[in-house]
C-alpha cells in the first residue's frame, strides 16, 4: 500500500481529540502490537497487557546507517510560501502572535515528513526561552525521523510523521500552544505536546505549577479522571482505558504533574494523555475535562 493511502486511511479512524520518552515508547508500542496482532484482530479486549514501555524504540543500524542520513534533504528554511502562510494567522490576543517558524519537510523512498515549529511573535517577556523550547522538541521530532530512515538503510519503508499545531488557549492569563503529532507505519500512532505558557511571567507552566505542586490536589483530579473513565467504559463498550483491569501494574494510578494541559475557554483545566498512555492504540490520545467543582480551591 502507498504511503499517501495509509495516512488517508489512518485519518478516517475516529478517536478523540499531546514528552519524547513517551513518543518513542508509543512508536515501538504500535510496532510490537502490529507483529503480534491476529488475522481479524481491530483492538485489544478491555484488560489486556499493554506493551512494556521498557521496549527501545531505535533499531540498531549498520556502518550504512551514516550514508542513508546523508541523503536526506531538507527544507528546513523559512520560503515565500510559508511566510504567505504565516499573513494568515491571526493576531493571538494583544500581547503575542504565533506563527510558523520554519517547516521541515523530507520524501524519499518511502519515508516522509512534515513538521511545521511555531514560534511567538511581538511575545514578551519570556519569549526567546519559550521560543528556544519548542524548537528544541521540534528538532527532537526531527531527529527521531533522521534515525528512522537511518535504521532502514536505504530499503523501501512506509513511514510518515507529520506534526502541526494550533493555539487552544488564548486568555489574559494563559496562552496554550498545542503541537499535534501522528507517526504513520502500518498502522497511525498519535502525541500531543502542549506547551502553556503563563501570560504575566513569559515562563512555561506545568501541572505541578498550576496545581501548586499540591499532592492532595493531584489526586482529587486524578480520582475525577477514574471516574470519568469509569463512567464512559460503563456508557460504551468500545472504550476501553487502562483502570481496573486484569493488569493493575499497568493500570492509570494518578497524576505526576507532568502531563499535558491546557484551560479550555470556560477556565476549566483539561488534561490530555498521549496515545497507549492511559488507553489501548485505537483510543488515539484522549483528553479529561476537570470540572471547577474540583479545581476550585
Amino acid at each position: 500500500m502507498k504511503l499517501e493511502e495509509l495516512k488517508k486511511e489512518y485519518q478516517k479512524i475516529p478517536v478523540p481529540p499531546q514528552t519524547l520518552d513517551r513518543v518513542r515508547q508509543g512508536i515501538q508500542q504500535a510496532k510490537t502490537e502490529q507483529e503480534t496482532a491476529q488475522p481479524g484482530q481491530t483492538a485489544p479486549a478491555r484488560g489486556i497487557r499493554r506493551p512494556s514501555p521498557l521496549l527501545r524504540f531505535l533499531r540498531p543500524t549498520a556502518a550504512t546507517a551514516a550514508a542513508a542520513m546523508a541523503a536526506i534533504t531538507l527544507l528546513a528554511n523559512l520560503n515565500p510560501t510559508t511566510a504567505s502562510a504565516m499573513e494568515q494567522i491571526p493576531v493571538i490576543s494583544s500581547i503575542a502572535r504565533v506563527v510558523t517558524f520554519r517547516t521541515f519537510e523530507d520524501q524519499q523512498n518511502g519515508y516522509e515528513a512534515n513538521i511545521r515549529i511555531p514560534q511567538i511573535a511581538e511575545g514578551g517577556a519570556g519569549q526567546e526561552a519559550v521560543n528556544r523550547s519548542i524548537q528544541d522538541y521540534a528538532q527532537e521530532l526531527i531527529d527521531l525521523y533522521e534515525k528512522e530512515v537511518a535504521a532502514g538503510q536505504g530499503q523501501e519503508g512506509h513511514y510518515a510523521l507529520d506534526s502541526s499545531y494550533e493555539v487552544v488557549a488564548d486568555t489574559d492569563q494563559y496562552l496554550s500552544i498545542r503541537i499535534n503529532t501522528t507517526v504513520v507505519m502500518a498502522s497511525g500512532t498519535q502525541y500531543v505536546k502542549i506547551f502553556t505558557i503563563d501570560r504575566k511571567t513569559g515562563q512555561i507552566l506545568s501541572l505541578n505549577d498550576v496545581l501548586g505542586n499540591d499532592s492532595e490536589m493531584k489526586k482529587a483530579v486524578g480520582e475525577n479522571i477514574k471516574e470519568q473513565m469509569r463512567s464512559q467504559m460503563a456508557a460504551d463498550s468500545g472504550i476501553t482505558y487502562f483502570l481496573d483491569s486484569e493488569t493493575p501494574e499497568w493500570d492509570f494510578t494518578g497524576l505526576t504533574g507532568e502531563e499535558d494541559f491546557y484551560f479550555d475557554s470556560q477556565g476549566q483545566l483539561v488534561i490530555v494523555f498521549d496515545e497507549y498512555e492511559v488507553a489501548p492504540g485505537y483510543m488515539g490520545a484522549v483528553e479529561f475535562t476537570i470540572p471547577k467543582s474540583v479545581t476550585e480551591n
